[in-house]
Parts: C-alpha cells; sequence; structure tokens
C-alpha cells in the first residue's frame, strides 16, 4: 500500500511541474500577441519553482529575452541559465538575499519604455522570496514569524506582507510601467486568488488598510509606530499594464493524483480541493473516513488538496502534512488495508526536509512497541520524529513546483 501511495503521488505532481505551465502560457495566443513587435523582453522568475520555470522560458524564448533574473528559495538553483542571474533567498521568512533579488528586479525594470514588456513567472513562496520591505527587514521577519506562529491563513498573512512591502500588492507592476507585463502564476493558494499569490505583485489588489489593522487585532501581532503606518497606506487598486494567466493549481494536483489512482484499481473520491483548517484535526477526520468504510468491498482513494494550518504550542519538529498524518494513526489502528499518505508538492513541509507523512494500519502498534504516545508528539508539534521512528517520513527532493497539498487515504480490497 504504500508503494501505492508513493506511486500515486509522483504521478500527481508530474503534473504540476513547471516545464508545462511555463510552456502553456508562453506558446499561447495571448502572450504571442503580447510581445509581438515588442522592444525589450525582461524575464523575471520569483518562487520555489523559480529556477525550473525560469529554464524553460529561456530555452523556449532563447534570444528574445533581453535580461533575465531567478529568485527562489535555498538549494532550489539546479544550474546556469545563460543570460539569467540566480538569487537564492529565505522562506518562509524573507532575509537579505529577499530584498537583495526584489531590488535587482526593480533595476531591470527601471526606466523601460511603453514598447518594453516584462515576463514574470511566479510560484509558491514568492511572498517571502521576493520582498523590498517599507519596514526594516528585522521588523519584517519578526512580523512574519508572530503571523506563522499564530495559525494565521495565507490570505491574512498576505494582507499584512502587501501593506508592508514596495513591491507586492501590485506595487511592482506600478514600478514596471509604462512597461507591460504579463504574469504567468503556478497556483499555491486555494481558490487561485490572483491577489494573494505571492501576495499579488503585478494584480490590483482587493485587500484594504483596514483589513490589515483587524488582522493586527485579532492576532495580537506587536508592530512599531512606523509598521503601523505603513498599514495605513492603500496598495492599487487599479492597474492598467498587467496581464495575469494561472497554468497550474491544486485542482490539476488532485485531478492527477484521481487518474494514478484509478489506474492502480481504486475507485477514486474527491473530497475536496479546498482544504484548509488545523492538521491535526484534518488527519483525525481522515481517520474516521477510513473508520467509517471499512466494510466497503471495493478499493477506494479518498483525495483531499488544499493546505492546512499549525498552531505551534511545542517545542519539536515537523510540518503541516507530518502532523495531519501523525493525527490519523489511532484511527487507521483499527481499519485493515489502510493507508494515509499527505505531502506538499514544492518537496518540503515545514522547516523539515520531508516532503509529508505516510502512516498505516500497523503505525500505532509500532509507536507502543517503542513505548511512544501519539498525543505527546502532536502536543509538542514534533510529527517528524515520530513518523521518522514508524519509518513514516516522504522525501521526494524539490521537484520544482509548489502548488498546495495533497492527502491521499487508500482503501484497499
Amino acid at each position: 500500500m504504500k508503494e501505492d501511495a508513493i506511486k500515486i503521488v509522483e504521478e500527481s505532481i508530474k503534473a504540476v511541474l513547471p516545464d508545462r505551465a511555463v510552456e502553456k502560457a508562453v506558446n499561447s495566443k495571448e502572450f504571442g500577441d503580447f510581445i509581438d513587435g515588442c522592444g525589450r523582453l525582461i524575464l523575471i522568475s520569483v518562487g520555489k519553482a523559480g529556477w525550473k520555470m525560469a529554464d524553460v522560458a529561456a530555452r523556449t524564448l532563447g534570444e528574445r529575452i533581453s535580461e533575465g533574473l531567478v529568485v527562489t528559495k535555498y538549494h532550489h538553483v539546479m544550474g546556469e541559465i545563460p543570460g539569467v542571474q540566480c538569487i537564492e533567498a529565505g522562506h518562509p521568512t524573507p532575509d537579505e538575499n529577499s530584498v537583495k533579488g526584489a531590488r535587482k528586479a526593480l533595476e531591470m525594470v527601471e526606466n523601460l519604455s511603453e514598447e518594453d514588456r516584462v515576463l514574470l513567472l511566479i510560484s509558491g513562496g514568492g511572498s517571502a522570496l521576493f520582498e523590498v520591505p517599507a519596514i526594516t527587514l528585522e521588523e519584517l521577519q519578526n512580523i512574519t514569524g508572530q503571523l506563522l506562529s499564530c495559525g494565521a491563513d495565507i490570505g491574512e498573512i498576505n494582507t499584512i506582507r502587501k501593506h508592508l512591502s514596495l513591491v507586492k500588492g501590485g506595487r511592482f507592476a506600478e514600478k514596471c510601467a509604462p512597461a507591460k507585463v504579463f504574469a504567468c502564476i503556478l497556483s499555491d493558494v486555494l481558490g487561485d486568488a490572483v491577489d494573494t499569490i505571492a501576495s499579488g505583485p503585478t494584480v490590483p489588489d482587493t485587500s484594504t488598510s483596514e483589513a490589515a489593522l483587524k488582522i493586527v487585532q485579532k492576532y495580537n501581532i506587536v508592530l512599531s509606530d512606523e509598521a503601523l503606518e505603513a498599514l495605513k497606506k492603500e496598495t492599487p487598486k487599479a492597474l492598467d499594464n498587467s496581464y495575469v494567466t494561472i497554468s497550474g493549481s491544486v485542482r490539476e494536483l488532485c485531478k492527477a493524483a484521481s487518474e494514478a489512482a484509478e489506474r492502480l484499481g481504486y475507485e477514486t473520491i474527491l473530497l475536496t480541493d479546498g482544504m484548509n483548517g488545523e492538521a491535526r484535526e484534518i488527519g483525525a477526520f481522515m481517520g474516521n473516513i477510513a473508520e467509517t468504510h471499512q466494510k466497503d468491498t471495493r478499493s477506494v482513494a479518498y483525495i483531499a488538496g488544499g493546505e492546512s494550518i499549525v498552531h505551534i504550542k511545542g517545542t519539536g519538529k515537523g510540518g503541516r502534512n507530518q502532523e495531519l498524518a501523525l493525527a490519523a494513526t489511532e484511527a487507521l489502528a483499527s481499519c485493515s488495508d489502510t493507508c494515509l499518505i499527505s505531502v506538499g508538492s514544492d518537496g518540503t513541509d515545514g522547516p523539515t526536509d520531508a516532503a509529508g507523512g505516510y502512516v498505516d494500519m500497523n503505525t500505532l502498534g509500532m509507536f507502543k512497541e517503542k513505548n511512544m504516545r501519539v498525543s505527546d508528539y502532536l502536543e509538542n508539534n514534533d510529527a517528524h520524529n515520530a513518523l521518522k521512528a514508524s519509518d513514516g517520513l516522504i522525501f521526494t527532493g524539490p521537484p520544482g513546483t509548489n502548488v498546495n497539498d495533497v492527502t491521499i487515504l487508500l482503501i484497499k480490497r
């Protein structure tokens, strides 16, 4: 069953690799019209999939690209791209290289003409990796850490980021004017809200200063007077030089997982492609589904895509997918031939080198043999070390994409 689970994950991730997303975008009629007769063409690729997306674009467009830049996560650059500078930066908290990369991008689009064009490739992680803060970097890092640890969702985090940034919330497109910008997006945001993905550097912002201030109050975020004043400044609400296309998302990830499961003989049921909520609660719920359907005579794959959250209270090591999987362990112990796998499509889960976690009907027994209690590890947010003890960590390496997470519950008959 573990082989089946890993096979389904591998096939689903293949379907949302950036190669397909970029090829689809740059070969479209819309992009052809966009660059027809243009002057300079500037390539900027930002996010965890930044290198792969830029590599495909550079190979496809060749000498049409005047200048290029990649800003991606550490250890995600896979070699040189002719004519393209690569910078690795911090995620999920922006660092000095995040600022260095964004400032370089601003230099590249400075003084462009109306005939010039900017191709901006965006993937998950762009909010942290691409940043010129309106406050000190140290305070921005502190605010980001506060938001992550209190359980704020990605929409709330990005609302704050946009109002504390000089490149987010449509402000980068403003800097490109009068040149036009074409943004090709791999979506890592539920519902594919383009002003939320990478904090919307090229699109009008639907969030408001009022909303940002309410989020600060909701989570009791500590701010300086400078940051408070920055939050009160509105982001652009209209832009006439920006075009956007979404070339990959969690919907495609779930569809590919379903098709892979069907090829292995499972009947598939898509539970949702908008999964959100507390990781351990979702894991327990998936375990409840397994218990309910134990008398089924068919092999079934229940699939859920999206992104859970973790309220960090302990001092352990883990990520949302690992915690989700661990939380299903006790329910699965009463099941037969049942397993659950949950992974991040970007190959990383929290501050760990694992992509996610795997558990099955035997996992709880393995814990008991080692005098390990699931509740202790959950309370300490230490799913990584628990799953390590049961050989339940899943490693994919960085596949070069990021379109949220996929959770798969298999019942084999």
